[in-house]
């Protein structure tokens, strides 16, 4: 019995260990589930600067940028014809813990990748991979 006891705990303690990398993947995840603007200024070489929608940025012609929803759901901000903002539905799903795949509804433009440099302090920082 003692034996038994014991290797149900020793399962219990290496399947948490296992499990704890998922865990900071879908907490890094839910920080990404809102709306981002880019923050052009930011931008350094080929990372791209986003910031919540709710940040108070300097006075700009437009803004891009996008929205991803907890179930996948992703609306790219694109700027309109009109120097509106036109939204184009879609849907992201995770290559691997820190690069996404983001497919458009429209397929106007190919699939593309969006590798997640850094996510912190409300910045979100990525690299854009064309497929």
């Amino acid at each position: 019995m003692r034996l038994f006891t014991m290797l149900a705990c020793l399962s219990v303690l290496l399947l948490a260990a296992t499990c704890k990398p998922g865990a900071d993947t879908t907490m890094k995840l839910q920080q990404l589930e809102r709306t981002w603007l880019h923050a052009h200024e930011e931008d350094q070489a080929d990372v791209s600067v986003y910031r919540p929608n709710t940040y108070a940025f300097p006075p700009s012609r437009g803004r891009t940028g996008f929205a991803f929803d907890h179930n996948g759901l992703f609306t790219q901000f694109d700027i309109a014809p009109t120097d509106g903002i036109e939204g184009r539905k879609g849907r992201w799903t995770v290559e691997n813990d820190h690069t996404l795949r983001i497919t458009l509804d429209d397929k106007k433009d190919p699939d593309y990748l969006l590798e997640i440099v850094s996510l912190e302090n409300d910045v979100l920082k990525v690299r854009r991979k064309d497929l």
